[in-house]
């Protein structure tokens, strides 16, 4: 039952959190500092989400070799600037070709 109750809080406390940035005065938003960090906090999340999500297994650090050479697949279609898309199929390609050579 106490599981439900960090829930509800938790829905709360976003929901406080998104009701104090409509709320926020324009000169708060318009100030450089928070425009910088606005614009860097998501690319730091999502980068974050992808080492856990490709070294993490559980509460431990796994080198798991399809996820890395799919992580690499995907880098180099970056570098190569190509389409969102193209970036994640490469991705998914090539941790799909190496788990099924690994077996």
């Amino acid at each position: 039952m106490s599981v439900w109750w960090a829930i509800a809080a938790t829905c709360v406390a976003c929901y406080a959190f998104k009701f104090a940035g409509l709320s926020a005065p324009r000169r708060i938003l318009d100030h450089p500092g928070v425009q910088r960090f606005a614009t860097l906090v998501p690319v730091a999340l999502l980068a974050a989400l992808i080492a856990v999500q490709t070294f993490a297994d559980g509460q431990a650090l796994h080198l798991d070799w399809p996820r890395t050479a799919g992580l690499g697949a995907a880098v180099v279609a970056l570098l190569l600037r190509a389409p969102f898309l193209v970036v994640l199929a490469a991705a998914a390609a090539v941790t799909a070709a190496l788990r099924y050579v690994l077996g």
